[in-house]
């Protein structure tokens, strides 16, 4: 399960996601990719069903990139306990994914096996997402 090896503070805010993204809205490796349409939080596990789905359709064949990290923690106070007495303890990581954010990119595969693969791997993920090519969203300076 992915999550920072240290971290400077353990707990955290919940922030806001607005906009679109920035950062990561290019596909940087692989030939196909798998993009965000809107903004959410993905779970440590939520990313290592989705890489299991891909690899099991490709057969280990191919090249899997994973372009996400959790690095936001999420707490939670334990079940009937009573208010106060400070915040929860972290219960897990999670990624902020903002839309036009490439998640997954894969290469080294047909067309078809790479689009089913996200396919798979879009299903395991609470956001809505689109499968984009390479030169696609590179020429268009990231996806709108």
């Amino acid at each position: 399960m992915l999550m920072p090896k240290r971290v400077k503070r353990r707990r955290q805010a919940r922030g806001r996601m607005k906009g679109a993204a920035h950062k990561g809205n290019k596909i940087a490796y692989g030939e196909y990719g798998l993009v965000a349409a809107e903004c959410g939080w993905i779970t440590s596990n939520q990313i290592e069903a989705a890489r299991v789905a891909m690899t099991r359709f490709t057969k280990r064949g191919g090249q899997v990139w994973i372009d996400i990290f959790p690095h936001k923690p999420i707490t939670k106070k334990p079940a009937e306990t009573r208010m106060g007495s400070g915040k929860g303890s972290v219960e897990y990581w999670v990624a902020v994914v903002k839309p036009g954010r490439v998640m997954f990119e894969i290469a080294g595969i047909s067309e078809d096996v790479a689009r089913e693969a996200l396919r798979l791997a879009a299903h395991k993920l609470p956001v809505k997402c689109k499968i984009v090519k390479k030169e696609e969203i590179n020429e268009e300076g990231g996806e709108e």
